[in-house]
This record gives C-alpha cells, structure tokens and sequence, in this order.
C-alpha cells in the first residue's frame, strides 16, 4: 500500500504525541508492558492501513486504544485466558463511545496510566541506558533507528537493549503501578535521572559531530512537563523542569552560524528564549513553594537561573553560584560538582583558588577519564598565565572527548595557548 508522504508525516506526529498515553491505557489493561507496547504498534499498523482512506479520527489516541483493546482481547483468547478476564475487557469496550463525554473520561484515564507507565519504564532493575531507551520508545514515540541514531549506536543493538529491557521487567516481575510512599523518594529519582540523562544527552552530545541533538532535549522537556502535571506536589519534579527549561532557553546561542560551540560566558544572552526562561523560573517558583530544603535539582535550577538573570557575564552573581555549588556538594557530593563549583569559585574569587579545587580532584577514579577535568584546569592554567601547562591540558582533553565539534574547540585552545594567546573573558 503507498502511502502519500504527508499523510504518513501526520499520523508519525499523532504517533509522537499519542503513543505514550495509548501504551500507559493499554498496559493499565493488560498489566505488561512489553506486550502493550506491541499491541499499540498493532493498532498504528492498523491506522497506517485506514487513516488514509477514512482520514485522522477526532481522537486519535482513542482510536489507537480501542483497537489496541480489540487486539488485547483476540490475544487474550488466543493465549486462552480466564472467560471472566476476556468477557470484561469485552464489556468496557462496548460500552465506549467516540462522544465528548468518552474523550474526558478518555483523557482522565490516560493520565491514571500514564504515572506508572513512567515508573515502571524507569525502573532501578534496569541500566541506566536501558531505562533511557524503553522510555523513550514507550514514551516518546521513537522508532527503535531514531533512538539508537541519538545515541550513536547500531540500530540491532538498541533493538536487543529495548527487548532485555521488556525482557528484564517480565522476569522482574515489576508491577505497572505508582509505587508506595516507602519506595517512591528512590524510585521518582530514578525517573529524573532518566529524563536528565535525556537532556543531557541532547544538550551536550558525548560522541558524534554534533555539538547538540536537540529532538533529544525535547522528548526529555515534554517528559517533565508531563510529569509536573501528574505529580505537581512533588518539588524536585519542578526543579527538573526548572533546570532543563532554563538550560534548553540556551539553545539557540551554543553554536556559531557555521554549527562550531560557543560556550556559556561568550555567548550573546539577547539569543536566549525568553519564553523558556519564564517558564523555567516559574517551575523554580513552583519548587520553592513546597517548602523544605531544596533538592539536587532544585538547587542547579537556582545556579542556572543565576545565569539567566545576569543580562552580561559581567553581571552574574558568582559568589551566590559557588555557595549553590557548596550546598549541591553538601546533600549531593560527587567529584562533578566540585569541578563545577571550582569554576564558579574562579570568577567569585580568582582562577588560583579555583585551581587548588581542580588539582585536588586528579586523583578521582569517576573523573579518570573525564575530558572536562583537563579542559577547567587548562583553562585556569591559560588565566594564571602558565600557558605551557595549560596547552598540555587541553590537548589530553581533546583526547579524551567523544565529541568531535567539542574535540577541535579544544585542540584549538591548546594552539592558543602554546602561542601564549590570553583566553577570552
């Protein structure tokens, strides 16, 4: 069957924005994950095969789950399920209609699905990658080659990480539910480490020739945007959002017009978005408002707005940065903080006290192999004016990069600074 090119580009879009919330409708029925997934490609097959001729339902995401049932209930009694189980699922579908008032019901159920479709995805059985893979493909509507283009491998190898994840979780028996008070603090972080490793991926690409992915950024801010509304009590959950909406207003003005990075203190803060920059300060009002002591992410949303408050570099609060940094490293410590609070502490209180910070982080096994460890040192080297040390530092960071856009920024200060060029501040 030919599909015409723009019809096919529209059901993808519905796809993108609807195969979340079928698959959460769909594995609150059939309570696997795995196998709602497949049920939820059933039904896009089915739509490639109609919405042509029939054209785009009112509801998309109603339709695709009510063929989905269809199929859970042929599946159902192929596998030969208790009667009661199949005669049920039977019953709830009959009694839907397509009317307004099935679309709010519709709407308000989906949302009940879609919370422990992302716990269940984020799971702590899984790796850290492989939650990242299964989330983006149940809840981002990536193809299997989409995400395994984003994270620079073979699309067979994405392909077996997403099917040992479903794989895993049966095994695991993990339930499809929001888990209890007692496990939810470790579990909802577990979800924020996936939407933040994400983002991150997007915002700063860790191989490639690509400075930044930004569909990655964006799956990751629609991902905490959903979970702001399904969760808006939580606090870190709108310091998440905080910190990616600020981060992401950025975009626009990382690269030059030949794609080559700018980085943060020379870039021109009139490209930043304004619009994300409100919305990033007004999830960080929403994060303070709970009360308590902020979180992890909370605190960088505070540091990066720090940023986005500043008009010029010159402008930028440094010393209320490094305090931030203090206090991450206080309730969060690891060897990246530190590296990140001694660059603060090099504009609030000069490069030769952010330099003992550094020096003192070159024996962390986690920053071995690090490529920013050498390029912050290199560069408060290159501020001391010890120019030699610093070209050496440069080079070994260069080496260490993934990234090639991020590998010739690097190459190209270790030559200014071999040449005795002064960095620009």
């Amino acid at each position: 069957m030919t599909v015409h090119p723009e019809v096919n580009r529209a059901i993808e879009a519905v796809w993108r924005i609807e195969s979340g919330r079928v698959i959460a409708a769909l594995a609150g029925l059939v309570r696997d994950v795995g196998w709602a997934e497949e049920l939820a490609q059933e039904a896009l097959v089915t739509a490639l095969e109609r919405w042509p001729h029939d054209g785009v339902p009112a509801n998309p995401g109603a339709w695709l789950t009510t063929v989905g049932k269809r199929r859970a209930i042929d599946g159902l009694r192929r596998r030969q399920v208790q009667d009661r189980k199949v005669a049920e699922l039977g019953r709830d579908l009959a009694e839907e209609t397509f009317t307004p008032d099935f679309d709010a019901a519709f709407e308000e159920r989906i949302d009940d699905d879609l919370l422990p479709l992302i716990f269940t995805a984020c799971h702590p059985v899984l790796t850290p990658q492989s939650r990242a893979a299964l989330t983006l493909r149940m809840l981002g509507g990536l193809k299997t080659e989409e995400i395994a283009k984003a994270f620079l491998v073979p699309e067979a190898t994405m392909a077996q990480r997403i099917t040992r994840a479903k794989k895993t979780l049966a095994e695991a028996k993990v339930p499809f539910e929001v888990p209890g008070v007692a496990e939810r603090g470790e579990r909802l972080a577990s979800v924020l480490e996936v939407i933040y490793l994400i983002f991150n991926e997007g915002y700063a690409a860790t191989a490639g020739d690509d400075w930044m992915r930004p569909a990655l950024c964006e799956d990751a801010l629609r991902l905490a945007r959903v979970l702001q509304r399904l969760m808006p009590d939580e606090p870190e959950v709108h310091g998440l959002a905080a910190l990616l909406e600020i981060q992401a207003s950025r975009t626009g003005a990382r690269t030059d017009a030949d794609g080559e990075p700018v980085l943060l203190m020379e870039q021109d803060r009139r490209r930043w978005d304004r619009l994300f920059i409100r919305r990033g300060l007004a999830a960080l009002d929403r994060a303070r408002a709970t009360g308590g002591p902020p979180g992890p992410y909370t605190l960088q949303a505070e540091i990066a707005a720090c940023h986005a408050r500043a008009g010029t570099p010159q402008e930028t609060d440094w010393a209320r940065i490094a305090a931030g940094y203090a206090e991450l490293a206080r309730i969060a410590p690891s060897p990246v903080v530190e590296l990140n609070r001694a660059v603060a502490v090099s504009f609030a209180d000069g490069p030769a006290a952010a330099l003992l910070v550094a020096r003192a982080l070159v024996d962390e096994p986690a920053l071995a192999r690090y490529h920013l460890l050498p390029a912050v040192i290199g560069d408060l080297l290159a501020r001391l004016g010890r120019y030699d040390e610093a070209a050496a530092e440069f080079s070994r960071a260069a080496e260490l990069t993934g990234n090639a856009r991020e590998q010739a920024l690097l190459r190209d200060r270790a030559a200014d600074s071999a040449r005795g060029v002064p960095p620009r501040r």
